[in-house]
């Protein structure tokens, strides 16, 4: 399997810090490979849904997954200027995680047409066979449009 680039590799760790929603969560770059991401989420009281059990909400797990997969899109799409969108996002949640328990994504982009990239990821906590959740997208490609000749 070949390396993403290292320009590449920085930019994906920068990811979430200067994407405001991922760090306000506190999301932490895993690995990039090409057309796969990791991120996580650790555990943090202020992410918890319900204060009686100390699970970390739904809406964090569904953001790790959302932004994992456009990563893993991101890393298939190459290195030339692009931007992209969640067109569309299907979540089966199995069980809540665990209590006061960080969350671990993984995501491929199995398939990337010139304008969308398909991606399936899977989300966890202590244990990677016991899954919280998993996903299916599609994200839209944009590129810059060739500058027209002269």
């Amino acid at each position: 399997m070949s390396e993403v680039p290292a320009a590449f590799r920085e930019i994906a760790e920068r990811m979430v810090e200067v994407t405001p929603q991922a760090a306000a969560l506190g999301m932490r770059f895993v690995s990039v490979s090409p057309a796969r991401g990791s991120l996580e989420v650790p555990w943090r009281e202020d992410l918890v849904g319900d204060p009686d059990t100390g699970v970390i909400a739904g809406g964090v797990v569904t953001t790790l997954l959302d932004h994992t997969c456009g990563l893993a899109m991101a890393a298939a799409a190459g290195s030339e200027p692009f931007s992209t969108a969640t067109l569309d996002l299907r979540i089966d949640y199995m069980r809540a995680a665990a209590p006061r328990a960080g969350v671990t994504c993984e995501a491929h982009c199995y398939k990337l047409t010139r304008t969308i990239g398909f991606v399936r990821a899977e989300a966890w906590d202590a244990d990677k066979s016991d899954l919280i959740a998993t996903a299916q997208a599609a994200f839209v490609l944009n590129r810059p449009a060739p500058a027209p000749a002269s």
